[in-house]
């Protein structure tokens, strides 16, 4: 009877932030072409979109070094095929290569090793640790 809130309707389903449909955003694309130009060996993993992100690509190279961009729907998904002409993945059957999680995992490990030092050199300094 009232709407004391002030909403006309409920709100619909979440949307993510482009249309399905839609491909590879110019600054997305020169992206993906310069990171993929030095490298010997990369593939493209495809990212579903959801409710919070679009649909991604992942580019992972031979060291297990990668990149993440937007492609914005089902039609990127040949745009980075002509762009790249390398193994394009579906992330949901296949997974990420395993160089990419040892990558990960050893970035995340040296940076936890740096914040160690830093709070080490702090603590040696006299400097009270953060509460």
């Amino acid at each position: 009877m009232f709407n004391i809130f002030g909403r006309k309707k409920p709100r619909g389903g979440l949307r993510p932030p482009r249309g399905p449909g839609e491909t590879i955003r110019p600054e997305d694309r020169d992206h993906l072409k310069n990171w993929a130009a030095g490298r010997a060996f990369i593939e493209a993993y495809i990212e579903p979109e959801t409710v919070v992100n679009e649909m991604s690509v992942v580019l992972v190279d031979e060291n297990g070094e990668f990149t993440r961009r937007r492609i914005g729907g089902p039609k990127g998904i040949d745009a980075v095929a002509k762009l790249l002409n390398c193994p394009i993945y579906d992330v949901e059957d296949t997974g990420y290569p395993q160089r990419m999680r040892r990558r990960i995992e050893r970035d995340r490990l040296l940076r936890k090793r740096a914040e160690q030092r830093a709070r080490r050199a702090r603590f040696e300094r006299g400097e009270l640790p953060d509460a």
